[in-house]
């Protein structure tokens, strides 16, 4: 019986690992052309590339949550909001107007709920200050930040970098600056995040 059950197991365990050794460059993630800088090279740098009006990023941010909370010490884990059209403008600098704040925290999920569950668009300025203003934040101070040159410097770079991935789409994730990774490439939501795990740990090899 005991020899039955542990075939069992390795029968059970064989496809997950099997697949986990044949990700490879168009089986799970593919190469970005030209890999770009990391802001820390000690560090292996995982940057999900978003946008809060998107279901398919609303759909893989409650996998997101749960995977962070596994990351290792040695890895940067961040958000990177995308602007494909004007309507995405406003978004982006809500994000970047939470993290100035100190209170990304608090706001990320709650932007996506909001937008995808309540169904409140949060498209414009004066509906982003109402949101913030729940989390303390006075108008005043939410419309300085919402235009303020750290917000336009960090859309600047935000869109230099993802022109750099090659990106058309989210959501996104980029591992080290090399290897992009998508629901797509993956093969569905619950397999993008075993597909970053294995190319971590490929950087990590990499650095010994």
């Amino acid at each position: 019986m005991k020899k039955f059950l542990a075939l069992l197991l390795i029968i059970a365990w064989w496809p997950v690992t099997a697949l986990a050794a044949d990700y490879s460059p168009g089986n799970g993630y593919t190469l970005i052309e030209k890999p770009v800088r990391t802001a820390n090279p000690d560090k292996i740098e995982v940057l999900e590339i978003f946008w809060y009006g998107c279901p398919h990023c609303f759909r893989l941010e409650p996998l997101t949550q749960s995977w962070k909370k596994t990351i290792a010490s040695d890895v940067d884990f961040s958000f990177m909001p995308a602007v494909f059209g004007r309507s995405w403008e406003a978004h982006a600098r809500a994000y970047y107007v939470s993290q100035l704040l100190g209170i990304e925290n608090k706001t990320h999920e709650n932007i996506f709920n909001t937008i995808h569950i309540d169904k409140r668009r949060l498209n414009t300025k004066g509906s982003l200050a109402k949101f913030f203003s729940n989390y303390g934040v006075d108008e005043a101070t939410f419309n300085k930040q919402y235009n303020s040159f750290a917000v336009n410097s960090r859309l600047k770079q935000a869109d230099a970098k993802i022109r750099a991935y090659g990106i058309q789409g989210v959501p996104a994730i980029i591992v080290n600056g090399k290897y992009l990774v998508s629901a797509s490439t993956a093969g569905g939501n619950q397999n993008v995040y075993p597909v970053v795990n294995f190319l971590i740990e490929k950087e990590r090899q990499a650095k010994k």
